[in-house]
C-alpha cells in the first residue's frame, strides 16, 4: 500500500457515497457504492481477498470518493458513474442490453411491431419481453388473428396480406380510422391476460363454420386456436390479482454471478431474463448494481419487484417509486426462491459443462503431455506462495489426478527457514519437504510438478529435486499476465514457452490448476494471519497469559467478536471489570487506527 493511499484512507468519511479505485496510468477500474465510505473503502486494503478480488486490489494505486446525503444517492450517483467510465472491472456487470415490445402504432391506420424503444408516441406498449423471439411470435400470432395493416409505408397497390384476410387494405380502399378500435381493444385484451376469452370465440367460430360445411374456415380457426394453446401453454398463472410483478434472484460461484428476473405480467410468469458476469465487489453490493441498472435506461417499470432476503430495498423503492418488498413466506418468497433456485442451477450447469466433462478433460490432459513432449501426466502437483510483506508466510499444494482435483492429496505448509518475503526460497523448502518426505515413505512421484511463477520458481523447484533429491520430475511454471490471469506456460530450466491456444482445453484445464492452488493457499493464509493476529494483539494487552488467551479463543472464537462483547460478557468468564475494559480498549482502538 503505497502512501498516498495510506494518507486517503486516514480521513475517509463516515457518509455515503461511491469510490472510484485508479490504476497508475489514472483510468478508472471500478466503481462501487457504499453506506459508509470509510469502513467499504478499507475493507480492500486489509485482510485477505478471494482471487477474483485480489485482481483488482493488486491494480489499484488510487483512489477517489464522492459524499452523498443517502444511499439512494450514492445507488444513482453509482450508475452514472458507470455508465460515464466504462471500468474495466464494471464492465460486464453493467446491463445496457433493451428489451423487446409489442408495441400498436398511434397512426390513422395503426400496426403492430416489435420495439426496444419505448418513447411517450401515443402508441401502446406491452411486454417487456425477455427475447425478441417471444415478442415476435406473439406479434405473428397477433397478425394472424386481426386484419392491421403490415406495411411500414403504405403502397399503391394491395400485398398478399389482403388476399389471406389479414389486413384490410387502406392501399385500396378507404378505411374509417375508428373501425380499428375494437381490433385494437381485442389486441389489448389479448395481451392483458384475456386469451381464454378470444379462445372461446374461435372455438365457436370454428363449430359454426364445420356447421356450414365451411370447412377450410373451419381449420383457418382450428390453427389459430392451436397457436393461442402453443404460446399459452409457456405461461403459468401465479397470482390472481393481475398484478404487474419483476421477481430477482441470484446465485454466486467461482467468482461469477448469475441473476434471473422472472417477469410476471397480468398475473402470468410470462419471460425469464438470465445474466451472468464475473463480479469483482461484495455479492449484494454488486447485485443491487445490477438491478438498479436494470431500470436505469428507461425500463418499463412494474407496480412490485421482489428482492431475496439481505438486500437494500429501502434504497430502490424510494429511487423506482414503486413496491419493492423482500417476502418472507408464502407464494411470494417461493416465487423468489425459484429465481435464486434457476440462478444457482443455471450456474452450476455452466461450470459441469466445461469442468467435469470427463472425456474431454482427459483428452486435455493428453494433450498437454504432448505439447510438453512429457507423456501423459496423470498427477499433476501444484505450488503456490502466500504471505503480505513476508508476515505469516505459508504455500500449498494441490494435485490433480486425470485433471480432477484431488483434495483429499492437497497440503498445507507453514514456511519455517526464510525470513521476509522471499519467495523464491519459499519454494525451495516447500518442495524440499513434499519430496524428501515422499522418497522417505516411498509413495508416488507426480508426473508433472507446476509452479506458481516464472523463471525464478521454476529454477529453485528443478535445483532442488536434480541436485538435492536426484529427481527428475518435469516442472512447469505458470505466468499471469497484467491482469492477474494464466497467461503463459513455461518448461524447464532453462524455461522454454510451450504454445497453447488461449480456448483450448489445455489452457483452461491449467487456470483450473493455477486458479485453485491460488484459492488453497490464499484460504491457508487467512486462516494462519487471523490466528497470528488474535494472539498478537492479545500479547499486547497486559493482564492476557497464555491461559486467558486460549479462554478467550475458546469462547469467542475471534476478535471481531470480542470487541463487539459487552464487560458482562466478560465477567462471565471470570474476567474482572477493569481488565475487560482494557480489552475493549484496546481491541477498539485497534480497529480506529488506519492501516
Amino acid at each position: 500500500m503505497n502512501t498516498k493511499i495510506k494518507e486517503k484512507l486516514a480521513v475517509l468519511p463516515d457518509k455515503p457515497g461511491c469510490y472510484l479505485m485508479k490504476n497508475e496510468e489514472g483510468q478508472i477500474i471500478y466503481v462501487g457504492k457504499a453506506k459508509i465510505l470509510k469502513n467499504r473503502v478499507r475493507s480492500y486494503f486489509t485482510g485477505s481477498h478471494d482471487g477474483k478480488t485480489q485482481h483488482l486490489v493488486q491494480e489499484i494505486a488510487d483512489f477517489e470518493y464522492i459524499v452523498t446525503r443517502s444511499n439512494m444517492e450514492a445507488m444513482l450517483l453509482e450508475c452514472n458513474l458507470i455508465k460515464q467510465h466504462q471500468p474495466r472491472y464494471n464492465v460486464n456487470l453493467k446491463d445496457d442490453k433493451t428489451y423487446p415490445y409489442i408495441r400498436v402504432t398511434n397512426e390513422p391506420h395503426p400496426r403492430l411491431e416489435v420495439t426496444r424503444k419505448v418513447v411517450k408516441d401515443g402508441s401502446k406498449y406491452y411486454g417487456p419481453y425477455a427475447n425478441a423471439g417471444a415478442a415476435s411470435q406473439t406479434k405473428n400470432l397477433l397478425d394472424k388473428l386481426y386484419p392491421l395493416r403490415k406495411c411500414r409505408n403504405i403502397p399503391k397497390k394491395v400485398c398478399l396480406y389482403y388476399h389471406l384476410g389479414q389486413c384490410v387494405a387502406p392501399c385500396e380502399q378507404e378505411v374509417d380510422p375508428a373501425s380499428y378500435k375494437p381490433l385494437v381493444d381485442e389486441i389489448h385484451r389479448f395481451l392483458n391476460g384475456g386469451h381464454g376469452e378470444i379462445r372461446e370465440r374461435l372455438v365457436e367460430k370454428m363449430m359454426e363454420a364445420s356447421e356450414q360445411l365451411e370447412f377450410e374456415k373451419a381449420k383457418e380457426y382450428r390453427d389459430q386456436i392451436q397457436a393461442i394453446d402453443a404460446l399459452m401453454v409457456k405461461q403459468q398463472v401465479t397470482f390472481t390479482d393481475l398484478s404487474d410483478r419483476d421477481i430477482f434472484g441470484f446465485a454466486t460461484d467461482k467468482g461469477w454471478m448469475c441473476v434471473q428476473v422472472l417477469h410476471i405480467r397480468q398475473g402470468k410468469l410470462i419471460e425469464r431474463n438470465v445474466s451472468m458476469f464475473p463480479y469483482y465487489g461484495e455479492a449484494v453490493e454488486d447485485f443491487m448494481s445490477y438491478v438498479t441498472q436494470f431500470y436505469y435506461d428507461g425500463q418499463t417499470k412494474p407496480k412490485e419487484v421482489f428482492l431475496p432476503e439481505a438486500t437494500d430495498s429501502d434504497s430502490l423503492q424510494e429511487w423506482l417509486d414503486v413496491k419493492v418488498l423482500v417476502p418472507k413466506k408464502g407464494e411470494k418468497k417461493q416465487l423468489v426462491d425459484l429465481a435464486v433456485e434457476n440462478a444457482r442451477v443455471a450456474l452450476q450447469e455452466k461450470f459441469q459443462l466445461i469442468a467435469k466433462d470427463e472425456s474431454r478433460t482427459m483428452q486435455a490432459v493428453f494433450n498437454l503431455g504432448e505439447k510438453m513432449g512429457i507423456g501423459t501426466p496423470r498427477r499433476i502437483e501444484a505450488f503456490d506462495n502466500s504471505n503480505i510483506q513476508g508476515t505469516d508466510p505459508v504455500s500449498a499444494m494441490v494435485v490433480f489426478t486425470d485433471g480432477k482435483p484431488d483434495k483429499k492429496e492437497y497440503r498445507k505448509y507453514k514456511i519455517k527457514t526464510v525470513k521476509g518475503p522471499d519467495d523464491y526460497e519459499s519454494m525451495r523448502e516447500v518442495v524440499r519437504r513434499r519430496y524428501t518426505r515422499l522418497l522417505q515413505e516411498k509413495l508416488p512421484l507426480p508426473d508433472l510438478v507446476l509452479v506458481d511463477g516464472g523463471k525464478g520458481q521454476i529454477s529453485a523447484a528443478v535445483d532442488v529435486l536434480e541436485n538435492e533429491l536426484g529427481l527428475f520430475i518435469p516442472v512447469c511454471g505458470l505466468v499471469k499476465d497484467e491482469k492477474h490471469k494464466t497467461s503463459n506456460l513455461l518448461l524447464g530450466d532453462p524455461p522454454v514457452l510451450i504454445e497453447l491456444q488461449r480456448d483450448s482445453h489445455e489452457f483452461y484445464l491449467l487456470q483450473r490448476i493455477q486458479d485453485e492452488v491460488h484459492r488453497f493457499a490464499i484460504t491457508f493464509h487467512r486462516q494462519a494471519r487471523g490466528k497470528s493476529m488474535l494472539y498478537s494483539q492479545l500479547d499486547d494487552i497486559p493482564g492476557i497469559g497464555p491461559k486467558r488467551k486460549q479462554l478467550l479463543l475458546k469462547h469467542f472464537g475471534s476478535i471481531k467478536k470480542m470487541r463487539e462483547a459487552t464487560v458482562e460478557e466478560y465477567r462471565n468468564l471470570g474476567i474482572g471489570d477493569k481488565l475487560a475494559k482494557d480489552i475493549l480498549h484496546a481491541l477498539r482502538r485497534e480497529e480506529q487506527s488506519p492501516e
